[in-house]
Protein backbone atom coordinates (compact mmCIF):
# COMPACT_ATOMS: atom_id res chain seq x y z
CA UNK A 1 0.00 0.00 0.00
CA UNK A 2 2.86 2.17 1.01
CA UNK A 3 4.68 1.68 -2.55
CA UNK A 4 1.10 2.93 -4.79
CA UNK A 5 1.06 6.37 -2.74
CA UNK A 6 4.50 6.85 -3.33
CA UNK A 7 4.05 6.01 -7.24
CA UNK A 8 0.64 7.94 -6.92
CA UNK A 9 2.68 11.21 -5.43
CA UNK A 10 5.47 10.79 -8.15
CA UNK A 11 3.07 10.91 -10.43
CA UNK A 12 1.21 13.81 -8.90
CA UNK A 13 4.45 15.68 -9.21
CA UNK A 14 5.16 14.69 -13.06
CA UNK A 15 2.01 16.38 -13.84
CA UNK A 16 2.56 18.92 -11.92
CA UNK A 17 5.79 20.01 -13.96
CA UNK A 18 4.01 18.94 -17.27
CA UNK A 19 1.05 21.09 -16.89
CA UNK A 20 3.54 23.78 -15.41
CA UNK A 21 4.83 23.60 -19.52
CA UNK A 22 1.62 23.39 -20.76
CA UNK A 23 0.28 26.07 -18.81
CA UNK A 24 3.24 28.26 -20.13
CA UNK A 25 2.61 26.94 -23.55
CA UNK A 26 -1.14 27.50 -23.68
CA UNK A 27 -0.59 30.70 -21.43
CA UNK A 28 -3.53 29.30 -19.26
CA UNK A 29 -4.56 31.79 -16.23
CA UNK A 30 -5.05 30.95 -12.68
CA UNK A 31 -8.67 28.97 -13.33
CA UNK A 32 -7.62 26.45 -16.13
CA UNK A 33 -4.79 25.39 -13.75
CA UNK A 34 -7.09 25.23 -10.74
CA UNK A 35 -9.35 23.49 -12.78
CA UNK A 36 -6.91 20.76 -14.24
CA UNK A 37 -5.29 20.41 -10.97
CA UNK A 38 -8.86 19.53 -9.23
CA UNK A 39 -9.36 16.87 -11.92
CA UNK A 40 -6.29 15.82 -11.73
CA UNK A 41 -6.44 15.35 -8.05
CA UNK A 42 -9.74 13.59 -8.28
CA UNK A 43 -8.96 11.00 -10.42
CA UNK A 44 -5.86 10.08 -8.54
CA UNK A 45 -8.65 9.85 -5.73
CA UNK A 46 -10.43 7.13 -7.50
CA UNK A 47 -7.29 5.47 -8.97
CA UNK A 48 -5.65 5.23 -5.42
CA UNK A 49 -9.36 4.07 -4.11
CA UNK A 50 -9.72 1.07 -6.47
CA UNK A 51 -6.59 0.07 -5.30
CA UNK A 52 -7.60 -0.42 -1.84
CA UNK A 53 -10.34 -2.72 -2.87
CA UNK A 54 -8.32 -5.16 -4.30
Amino acid sequence: MAGDLILLVFLALLFAVGLNWVRKKLRLGPAGYAGAMIVFIIAMLLIWGQTLRG
